[in-house]
């Protein structure tokens, strides 16, 4: 019989969809036991929702609750920070939305909270969960597709003003950032993940769509450090809404379905070169066992990775990747200049990117 969990769920904006996708599917490994969330309305209806008697707005409080093995964080943006590192002092294990934070320099500290804390953390990149998405990961690491050629990222979504009519959105302060930040993020991540680490980057980045302080258009050019050439591109005021990734190799072209909010799972385009590398691709994923998508997926490879001690589906290495992207795509613009990876203390950003 596996471990069940009990869970704090902190934030009911996005927090009502980890209920739906992540624990009401897995609902033999968790438990949410409590709900936090500072809207008392929301806090109730939710929590009537889902016949969760225990709900608080008191955040210290859930900490204080020996019953409690994980925190969910689905707080807005700016307040990640400091509630991951009480939530690990309180030795409870971290489940957190992104952007996980605001700065390098704060990855960087929490990474060296991370290696003394008793719990463990993991960032939600829900995106690459996703029979599509998994087969083609699956495929790269046999060596099947060979090498990397080029590859583009398009998040085309649409952001109207009363989006915006929420206080903490649209600002540096709270939201951190834009669409870079809080959109192109899950599609930005898919593209590191199948396509691996970035050497070099220019962008471009403007404020088109909305009367807002964050951008809500983005264009990048990246060299990968495998040689391959890669764009991405993002913005929110496209009526269609679509994400989608491309990747060209030198065996097999992939291309993820269209759908905006889930383009991890089926079906994806996976386009041989030869027959013969089509037979083993074929071969490969004979006996393919089917992957939960999103946070159904996400959340039960964590609560595998919990109780056998083994690596975290998703690692903060994986969220410090993304922060250095989005690091240096606020450096490249800000500056017109190129940006050569990694990025580290000496960069003017590795503070923040937020102007004065």
């Amino acid at each position: 019989m596996s471990k069940m969990m009990n869970v704090a769920l902190v934030g009911l904006g996005i927090g009502r969809s980890h209920i739906t996708e992540g624990y009401v599917t897995n609902a033999d490994l968790f438990r949410v036991k409590t709900l936090c969330d500072l809207n008392a309305e929301r806090l109730q209806a939710v929590g009537d929702e889902f016949s969760i008697a225990h709900r608080t707005t008191d955040f210290d409080s859930v900490l204080a609750d020996p019953q409690i093995d994980i925190v969910d964080l689905c707080t807005p943006p700016g307040t990640h920070y400091e509630m991951i590192l009480k939530a690990l002092d309180a030795g409870k294990h971290v489940i957190c939305e992104k952007p996980l934070v605001g700065s390098l320099a704060a990855i960087d500290r929490v990474m060296a909270r991370e290696k003394t804390a008793q719990g463990r953390l993991m960032p939600i990149f829900q995106y690459r969960y996703g029979d599509g998405a998994q087969k083609a990961k699956k495929i790269i690491e046999a060596g099947l597709a060979g090498k990397p050629y080029v590859a583009t990222a398009e998040t085309h979504w649409q952001r109207l003003p009363e989006y915006y009519a929420v206080p903490w959105r649209g600002k540096w302060a709270t939201e951190l950032g834009g669409v870079l930040m809080t959109h192109a993020i899950h599609l930005n991540d898919m593209l590191t993940y199948l396509m691996g680490p970035i050497a070099a980057m220019y962008s471009r980045i403007a404020t088109r769509v909305n009367a807002i302080e964050v951008e809500d258009c983005v264009s990048m050019s990246l060299e990968m450090k495998n040689g391959a050439l890669a764009t991405i591109s993002a913005t929110l005021g496209s009526v269609e809404e679509i994400s989608r990734l491309r990747l060209c190799f030198e065996n097999v072209v992939f291309e993820s379905n269209h759908e905006a909010y889930n383009p991890g799972i089926d079906p994806w385009k996976i386009l041989p070169t030869t027959p013969e590398t089509g037979e083993k691709i074929a071969a490969l994923l004979e006996n393919w066992q089917p992957v939960p998508n999103r946070f159904g997926g996400q959340f039960r490879a964590f609560h595998q990775a919990l109780v056998t001690g083994g690596p975290l589906p998703v690692t903060t290495a994986d969220a410090r990747a993304s922060l250095e992207l989005i690091t240096g795509c606020y450096f490249s613009s800000d500056n017109r200049q190129e940006v050569t990876f990694p990025l580290n203390a000496d960069n003017a950003y590795y503070q923040g990117w937020r102007p004065q």
